[in-house]
């Protein structure tokens, strides 16, 4: 039987992997939309795409050892 972290760590990965796949479908529509008014739009898009991707993975593993932390006080 699967414990209660194990599917909290399911869910969470299965909404970030939905999340980022349809960043992946909407964003060359994005980049060339937005480098149609100035190219540097779309590079800012594509930094910022990259920047909240590393962004929400620190957070979940900041997280995490915050609740493992507590879990378990040395």
């Amino acid at each position: 039987m699967p414990q209660n972290s194990d599917k909290s760590a399911f869910i969470a990965a299965a909404i970030i992997m939905l999340v980022l796949f349809a960043s992946f479908f909407f964003m060359p529509p994005l980049m060339l939309y937005l480098a149609g008014i100035h190219e540097y739009l779309a590079y800012a898009a594509g930094l910022l795409f990259i920047v909240a991707f590393i962004f929400v993975f620190w957070l979940r593993a900041r997280y995490q050892k915050k609740r493992d932390d507590e879990a378990n006080p040395q």
